[in-house]
């Protein structure tokens, strides 16, 4: 089994921060040429991280991995990794993240006050995106987008957080949890190398977050929805729904 998680670690070593961002760079021309390419893109995007989840859970109905080696099962909070202190903490703010982010999105929906503020944030925001292309513009690809990130929840918390994880601890088992999540974390940044250096920075943190309340959660289902929700709310704002 060990060959396995190498070839993994091997392929998030490659296949994003080079083939994705590369990639990222001939859809950039492409796209500005014929807006229609954002949607191919989008499922480009879901094959590739599709294709490398139904190998994980091959390993699980077919190999010695099971659902709950990769989170893949019910919340039972663990203090005990993090101390209790830490893990109220990281659940604490991941609940009022959720909250946070399920009002802006029903607010959209019903109060015009509220999508008209989004609009105007995200404008702003906008100004300042590298991966502005990539963001849903047109009706058709905020249809696709929605699929975009229910795939991206849960393919990449299974890939980054569940897998990954759990690979690098029966890998290396004499390393503390800190430094698995921090690598963890890492490659989930090198994820973005085609969102810019700083998204990459940024990214990384948000996968530590993230891995923090896997962790405090015994679960990637509160962590799936999460980063759903994250992924979710960029098709939000505009004048078209």
């Amino acid at each position: 089994m060990e060959i396995w998680y190498w070839l993994f670690i091997a392929f998030l070593l490659t296949y994003e921060p080079i083939y994705g961002y590369v990639d990222y760079q001939k859809f950039k021309v492409r796209v500005r040429q014929n807006p229609d390419e954002r949607v191919r893109y989008y499922k480009k995007v879901m094959i590739g991280l599709w294709a490398p989840t139904i190998l994980i859970l091959s390993l699980v109905l077919f190999g010695t991995l099971t659902f709950e080696d990769i989170g893949l099962n019910w919340v039972q909070l663990n203090t005990e990794t993090l101390g209790p202190w830490l893990t109220y903490i990281i659940i604490g703010f991941g609940v009022l993240y959720i909250l946070a982010l399920l009002y802006y999105i029903i607010a959209s929906k019903v109060s015009v006050k509220i999508k008209n503020q989004l609009k105007t944030a995200k404008q702003t925001q906008l100004d300042k995106v590298q991966f502005i292309d990539i963001l849903p513009v047109s009706t058709a690809d905020k249809k696709v987008w929605t699929y975009v990130s229910w795939t991206a929840g849960i393919t990449e918390e299974i890939i980054y957080r569940g897998f990954l994880i759990f690979a690098l601890m029966e890998l290396f088992p004499s390393l503390s949890v800190w430094v698995v999540l921090v690598v963890s974390s890492l490659l989930f940044g090198l994820a973005h190398t085609y969102q810019g250096f700083s998204n990459v920075v940024r990214t990384g943190i948000v996968g530590l977050f993230f891995a923090l309340l896997y962790i405090s959660f015994d679960s990637l289902l509160p962590v799936i929805f999460l980063h759903f929700l994250i992924d979710y709310v960029g098709k939000l704002g505009d004048e078209e729904e």
